[in-house]
């Protein structure tokens, strides 16, 4: 009888409305990806049934195929210029990205997301005339192809697309940026044309991270947060607030009723005071419940609500530049293991996600700095050396590995270029001031990595007959769409 509870119990949180909402951005801006067949095993393990890829990763699509796991799938900012200019480039890229996986038993593909939050201020206005031209030319290649009545253009958009007026700054009084609105009204208006949903990515963690004085209980959706009073309606968290403030600035375009789909949402556990793994907790166990509960949010009420975690692994290839927090956005670390209890259904259980099976690691030893070492007046250039070509970021302020002494940072950062080169003999010299050791050398919060074994042999495991056919038939159809 206790079995068949447990079971039970199983069965109903894994039917949870929030996880069938539940999506996961998949980066794979690492040194050392996960194979991709383990990373669709650990989103399927963890009844993840939807995926964003920021690219057409031929690797990531055949693991996907046959999975499925439904699939936004993305197009770069650097391919918006060719593709607006050009109506048979779209429908060419329609044909190898959407058509070549689009057959029984091959990639689930629902949207196609044109772009990358295009429309940020910091971009200079580089996308400004070439984002919509490319939506459209997309869109319309995916009808003339045959597949636009369920494969959906759409663009992905930061928040900074909208606001309200400084004297007036509650989410009702929301509206699209001054200097875009008519854009964004032309998009808004296409998107509806086509069926098709509004794309947004929100970032509590940012507002914390860019302001000093924005309250933290706010970032969060405990309740501890004093509210934020809109005629009535109060507020008590920020992801609410901006997500109406949308809705207030479609309803004001004449589209209130538009589909949305919150693209990435997270919270990163390194690189800043604010990003740590008890803040990531607390901030995705009250997301999840009220995923699961369908809570909606207040012009919204009671509702349905699409939305993609950012993200599933961390990237120590991403760029800092908005922030070391960058490549610590993973639920997963960067071998696939969990960082903390998190329960996708929002049952509110204290569980641990189901790791990635099969990966193999690099030999268990470190590079450290040399105890016998004299001559230190090169140390500062050589750890330079090592962080401009490894990931350093937890040794910044607020971080995990902050604090340590000279030798420490000098230890951490001969590591992490150590393993990032694959442990080769030469890459733990640094002019005699490093040496290997299997002498663990992390602390009780600073971990010293062991990196991960990359490429086909990394992962173990016999495959089935039917994946190897799906394998093969994905492959056939992909000649035959070359040919």
């Amino acid at each position: 009888m206790a079995r068949l509870a447990a079971a039970l119990l199983l069965v109903l949180c894994l039917a949870a409305p929030g996880a069938e909402a539940l999506g996961m951005n998949w980066g794979t801006q690492a040194s050392h990806p996960l194979p991709p067949k383990a990373v669709v095993q650990v989103l399927r393990d963890n009844g993840i049934k939807k995926v964003k890829l920021f690219e057409t990763d031929p690797a990531a699509m055949s693991a996907l195929a046959g999975s499925g796991v439904e699939v936004m799938l993305a197009i770069p900012n650097n391919m918006l210029a060719d593709l607006a200019a050009d109506a048979g480039k779209a429908k060419d890229w329609v044909k190898r990205n959407v058509k070549r996986y689009d057959f029984d038993g091959g990639v689930t593909i629902k949207y196609v997301a044109v772009g990358n939050e295009p429309f940020l201020e910091s971009y200079n206005g580089s996308f400004i005339r070439l984002t919509f031209p490319a939506l459209q030319n997309i869109q319309n290649a995916l009808n003339d192809a045959g597949v636009g009545d369920r494969i959906k253009a759409t663009v992905p958009l930061n928040a900074d697309v909208y606001n309200s007026p400084t004297n007036n700054s509650v989410p009702s009084a929301g509206r699209f940026r001054a200097d875009i609105s008519t854009l964004m009204t032309d998009i808004v208006k296409f998107l509806a044309k086509n069926n098709a949903p509004f794309t947004v990515n929100i970032y509590p963690f940012l507002s914390l991270y860019l302001n000093d004085n924005f309250p933290l209980d706010y970032a969060f959706f405990d309740g501890g947060a004093t509210p934020v009073n809109d005629n009535g309606i109060l507020y008590t968290n920020v992801f609410d607030a901006n997500f109406d403030t949308l809705v207030a600035a479609l309803k004001a375009v004449g589209n209130g009723d538009m589909p949305v789909i919150v693209g990435e949402v997270g919270w990163p556990t390194d690189g800043d005071k604010h990003a740590k793994s008890s803040y990531a907790q607390r901030f995705y166990a009250g997301l999840l419940k009220r995923l699961a509960a369908n809570t909606g949010t207040p012009a919204r009420p009671n509702t349905y609500m699409e939305v993609y975690l950012f993200g599933l692994v961390d990237e120590d290839l991403k760029s800092v530049a908005p922030g070391n927090f960058e490549r610590h956005w993973g639920i997963l670390r960067y071998d696939g293991q969990p960082k903390y209890p998190m329960d996708l259904a929002g049952q509110g259980r204290n569980t641990m996600l189901v790791p990635a099976k099969g990966i193999e690691y690099l030999p268990r030893t470190w590079c450290a700095l040399n105890p016998n070492a004299r001559d230190l007046s090169k140390l500062g250039a050589n750890i330079d050396y090592a962080c401009t070509f490894a990931d350093c970021t937890p040794l910044g302020y607020g971080s995990t590995c902050n604090g340590m002494d000279t030798a420490g940072n000098a230890s951490y950062a001969f590591n992490a270029y150590y393993q990032t080169q694959n442990q080769k003999d030469a890459a733990c010299d640094f002019q005699g001031l490093a040496l290997p050791t299997e002498t663990d050398p992390s602390t009780a919060t600073c971990n010293f990595t062991i990196q991960i074994q990359t490429g086909a042999a990394a992962v173990h495991g016999r495959s089935s007959g039917a994946a190897v056919a799906v394998a093969l038939v994905a492959l056939l159809l992909q000649l035959l769409a070359l040919w």
